[in-house]
């Protein structure tokens, strides 16, 4: 693992996932799951602080998709157009701009994420 300032930087997201605990790595492995069946073609971005993805090979991989562990919850990171998109679904959960909380112990919504996932790749492939 390298580190950039006080930051690591992993490999990979197996590797990102496998340093977590457990709730945070069942959460995070559930997600990571969900992205790699609905986006086979699906990129995971080596060498970097938490797991991230680039939905639309060839695009730029900056903030296509993330997610992070906390001491609590795990952060979803599908970016500001989609939480607003699917505000209405998303109002049983802590949002921020662009991400969503899952609090460790409780479900994840996994047919939501599928929707939040796909609906993310046609952003950036529109947007291309």
């Amino acid at each position: 693992m390298k580190k950039e300032g006080s930051m690591p930087i992993y490999e990979s997201a197996e590797i990102y996932i496998k340093s977590q605990g457990k709730e945070a790595a069942k959460i995070l492995t559930e997600i990571r799951t969900i992205i790699r069946a609905i986006v086979p073609d699906a990129e995971e971005i080596k060498d970097a602080k938490v797991p991230s993805y680039t939905l639309v090979p060839g695009t730029k991989p900056k903030l296509q998709l993330m997610m992070a562990a906390y001491s609590i919850f795990v952060s979803f990171y599908p970016f500001s157009g989609v939480i607003s998109h699917f505000s209405e679904e998303l109002k049983d959960f802590e949002t921020g701009k662009g991400s969503i909380k899952f609090y460790f112990g409780k479900p994840i919504p996994c047919d939501l994420i599928e929707k939040m996932i796909l609906f993310r790749k046609s952003e950036i492939s529109r947007s291309q």
